[in-house]
């Protein structure tokens, strides 16, 4: 499996910087911002190399869905086969990408059917000194929210990156369907400050930023989304909460109701904290995950 990737080598000697876009086929900023990233790093500029994958998850990409044929999420998939199917094959290729890195940077969204507040996140590594990079490179890329999360999660590119003590970053920026060029320029800003942060690119001169929130929460599920306030039923989803809205566990965050809307089903708050990811999508299946809930531990 061959990914398409793009490769600048700078003039000067430096770190090797790998940053993805399109693990998931449906979430669209990351791969504008990373092909407008090829266009401003120059070789002459940059100490070290960058490495950008665009487009990692092609086929699902190409079918219009979050997940190629085979159905399988490809953030849940790493570290993959060389001779498993086709998101196994993306999953190993990007691996080994992963492992001829020093740092990582995974741009995601929200994809057609969740929004995301913007954030940057990692894991709580054992390694203090990649923990160390990643708390900087979290702090450079410039994102409201910092979220440090269990290291205990598996077949992510965060764990593969993980398993390599490559220090590793990932961010999320809006999301339901839509490509903003408020989150392109905002992938597209906090790669370059944290290719400088990393001392790849000359000291870039920014505005100074509002304190980030910065959140950093080892428990075992801690990271982990798609278990957050799942839904109870199959059904019609409607919120009545925003992004960034303060919830109390026990809060109505919503409703889910038959095709009729007879039978109407309240959905309560698990967790008390900030609304970070929230459903879009109208329809869903039991078990999705209707908000994310930022908890201060």
């Amino acid at each position: 499996m061959n990914l398409l990737t793009r490769r600048i080598i700078g003039n000067m000697p430096g770190p090797r910087l790998l940053i993805l876009g399109g693990i998931h086929g449906d979430e669209f900023e990351p791969m504008v911002a990373a092909r407008e990233l090829l266009q401003l790093v120059r070789s002459d500029q940059l100490h070290g190399s960058l490495t950008v994958v665009p487009v990692v998850n092609e086929p699902a990409f190409l079918r219009g869905h979050r997940t190629a044929d085979d159905g399988l999420d490809l953030a849940r998939t790493f570290p993959g086969r060389a001779d498993g199917s086709i998101t196994e094959q993306i999953a190993h290729a990007t691996t080994n990408l992963i492992q001829d890195a020093d740092f990582v940077i995974d741009l995601h969204t929200g994809g057609t059917q969740l929004a995301a507040r913007p954030l940057v996140g990692y894991m709580l590594h054992s390694d203090p000194d990649v923990l160390k990079w990643q708390r900087r490179m979290a702090r450079a890329f410039g994102l409201p929210v910092i979220w440090g999360t269990s290291a205990d999660l598996h077949g992510r590119s965060l764990s593969a990156c993980r398993d390599a003590n490559v220090p590793a970053i990932y961010a999320e920026y809006q999301g339901a369907a839509v490509c903003r060029e408020s989150g392109v320029r905002a992938y597209v800003d906090g790669c370059l400050q944290v290719m400088s942060e990393l001392k790849m690119l000359p000291h870039i001169d920014r505005q100074p930023l509002q304190e980030p929130l910065v959140v950093e929460d080892a428990r075992p599920s801690s990271g982990h989304l798609q278990i957050c306030n799942p839904a109870p039923c199959t059904g019609y989803w409607r919120r009545c909460v925003e992004l960034d809205q303060q919830v109390g566990r026990g809060d109505k965050l919503g409703t889910i109701s038959d095709v009729l809307g007879d039978n109407l089903l309240p959905i309560l708050a698990e967790q008390t904290g900030i609304v970070i990811v929230l459903r879009t999508y109208p329809r869903v299946f039991q078990g999705d995950a209707l908000a994310v809930i930022l908890e201060r531990p």
